[in-house]
């Protein structure tokens, strides 16, 4: 993982990008609102023309959106308009249950997802740098939006629905595991200090820096670059310690 200056920043996509028959992008694009409260299309154009250069994948863009308006009047509010992508809607489509692979999960043992997700070869996810309140808000807690709202929204009024009987931060640790991505970029060109309760208004600083790597390691890079508290990191070492710790089936040597 590699955090960058992003006067000089240019994506340089791992190997495995080139063997993928389909590449999700999950942005950060729940609202019509312009970067830093969403991905900007410029940065998120810069990304899907490094998958590009490597591969004639079929790229998809996947969000829900936090608004009553259609997905399709989002995107084309945040100048998403890209040749040979699929702009999807993850409120729409078919959902599958997903198990969480931990022994003791922190909220959830399953989580229910657009199928579409399962059918992609190389995940990614692409956000912007918030803090919300005291805490980080990065590329893990951003596959939050993955989640289908027909399955988790009691209300029209409570995005969180459901989910909100438990911790969030519980919920984004266990999401983690359940829906491995392979890659996080984080614009942190700007950065957006909000209160938890309207991540779409707030306070902007120039920061300058993108980075890039494995979804646990770049939020946790992110968080200590900026001093920031991000308790769902501290629960994902957690997790992988367990996932590390467990014994091994019968009859299986550890690899």
């Amino acid at each position: 993982m590699t955090a960058y200056d992003a006067a000089k920043f240019a994506l340089k996509l791992p190997p495995e990008v080139t063997f993928a028959r389909r590449v999700l992008v999950k942005p950060c694009a729940a609202w019509a609102k312009p970067y830093p409260v969403t991905t900007a299309a410029a940065f998120l154009g810069g990304v899907i023309a490094a998958i590009r250069r490597v591969s004639e994948a079929d790229i998809i863009l996947l969000e829900g959106g936090q608004e009553p308006a259609p997905m399709k009047d989002i995107y084309k509010a945040l100048g998403y308009d890209f040749p040979r992508v699929m702009l999807l809607d993850s409120r729409e489509g078919v959902a599958v249950e997903v198990e969480n692979p931990l022994l003791k999960p922190f909220a959830l043992t399953t989580f229910w997802v657009p199928n579409i997700v399962l059918s992609c070869d190389y995940l990614i996810s692409v956000a912007p740098y918030k803090v919300l309140g005291r805490r980080g808000s990065f590329v893990v807690e951003n596959l939050l939006g993955l989640l289908p709202s027909s399955r988790y929204r009691s209300e029209p009024t409570n995005p969180l629905g459901l989910l909100s009987r438990f911790d969030l931060q519980h919920v984004i640790a266990d999401l983690y595991f359940t829906l491995p991505f392979d890659l996080g970029i984080i614009d942190a060109r700007q950065r957006l200090f909000c209160s938890a309760e309207d991540p779409t208004t707030g306070e902007v600083d120039d920061y300058g820096k993108v980075f890039v790597g494995e979804p646990f390691q770049v939020d946790k890079e992110a968080a200590a670059a900026g001093g920031i508290e991000t308790p769902y990191l501290r629960l994902i070492e957690a997790g992988r310690a367990e996932l590390r710790d467990a014994p091994s089936a019968p009859g299986v040597s550890p690899s």
